[in-house]
């Protein structure tokens, strides 16, 4: 059972992104240190959704609706974004971020904390893959 300590982190890391007060790494090591294991961002439902080892599931919604996504997944599109959030510039914003890679055809993205990777996603399937470094002891 997701317990109140996990379910108001993953809230905080959720507000956090959204507001950009909490850097990707920051989210990944907090989520893990409270027992996620991966988080599921799907633009379609907007939500995202944690998930725990034991298969327990803590679903969000997210605080602010993205744009329908586009038909067609644009891969460089989606890694020039990538590439943008990671460089952190001062033009960036996770809800820039969203809308970036929504009109390039992304519905969503899964992060395995334990695989350190985020699997970006089309909506006929087409998938674009990043590695990110450990974080965390």
């Amino acid at each position: 059972m997701i317990d109140a300590r996990q379910e108001e982190v993953a809230r905080a890391c959720l507000d956090g992104a959204y507001d950009d007060s909490l850097s990707f790494p920051q989210g990944v090591q907090a989520l893990g240190e409270a027992g996620f294991e991966a988080y599921l961002v799907d633009y379609r439902t907007n939500t995202r959704a944690h998930y725990r080892p034991d298969g327990e599931t803590l679903v969000l919604d997210n605080p602010h609706r993205s744009a329908a996504v586009d038909a067609d997944f644009d891969q460089p599109a989606i890694a020039a974004a990538i590439r943008w959030a990671q460089l952190q510039p001062p033009d960036y914003s996770y809800a820039g971020f969203n809308r970036v890679v929504t009109a390039a055809g992304c519905a969503g993205y899964f992060v395995s904390l334990s695989g350190r990777r985020v699997v970006y996603f089309g909506r006929t399937g087409e998938i674009h893959v990043e590695h990110f470094p450990a974080i965390g002891p």
